[in-house]
C-alpha cells in the first residue's frame, strides 16, 4: 500500500530546502535594512572641494603654533590646548567622527575652563577608530588627528605638519 505524497519524507524535504532559503533571505534583508552603513556621501564633490579649505585652516594653525592633546576616559573627553600665538583661549567646535557609523558622530561647541582645558561629557564611551577635529569658532584655523579608543596615552592633534 502506497502512502499519499504528503505523508512521505522526500516531498517535504524538497520543499524545505527552498523554504529555508526564503526565510534566511528575509532575515538577512531585515537585518541589513535596520543596520545601514553610510560610507558614501551624496555630496562627495562638494566635500572634495572643501578639502583645500581644510588644508589652509590646518596651515594657519601651524603658523600660529597651535596644538592640542586629547585624553578620554569612559565619561569625558578633555582637550588641553597649547594656544601658541593666540592671546586667549577661544571657543572651539569639536567634532568626533566615527569611521563607519555616522549616527555616533559628536559635534559640540566648548569653552575653556580657568586652566585652559576643554571638557566634553560623553553619553557613551569612545570605542574603535575616530577622526577628531578642533576648529576655531570663527573657522580661521583647525587641528585634527586620528585615534583608536580606548587609549591610555594622550593623542596629539596637529595642523598640517606632523612633528
Amino acid at each position: 500500500m502506497i502512502k499519499p505524497w504528503y505523508k512521505q519524507f522526500w516531498p517535504w524535504f524538497l520543499i524545505a530546502l527552498p523554504g529555508t532559503v526564503v526565510v534566511a533571505s528575509l532575515f538577512t534583508f531585515s537585518l541589513f535594512s535596520k543596520n545601514q552603513v553610510s560610507l558614501v556621501a551624496e555630496d562627495y564633490y562638494k566635500q572634495g572641494k572643501g578639502i583645500n579649505q581644510d588644508l589652509t585652516r590646518l596651515r594657519k594653525a601651524d603658523e600660529l603654533n597651535i596644538s592640542a592633546f586629547l585624553s578620554a576616559d569612559q565619561e569625558k573627553a578633555t582637550f588641553s590646548l597649547d594656544k601658541g600665538e593666540l592671546t586667549q583661549f577661544p571657543t572651539l567646535r569639536v567634532t568626533f567622527q566615527h569611521r563607519t557609523l555616522a549616527d555616533k558622530d559628536i559635534e559640540k561647541m566648548v569653552n575653556a575652563d580657568a586652566s585652559g582645558n576643554y571638557r566634553i561629557a560623553l553619553t557613551e564611551p569612545l570605542q574603535g577608530p575616530w577622526y577628531i577635529e578642533l576648529n576655531a569658532f570663527d573657522g580661521t584655523w583647525a587641528l585634527n588627528g586620528r585615534a583608536n579608543f580606548p587609549s591610555s596615552d594622550p593623542i596629539k592633534l596637529y595642523g598640517s605638519s606632523k612633528e
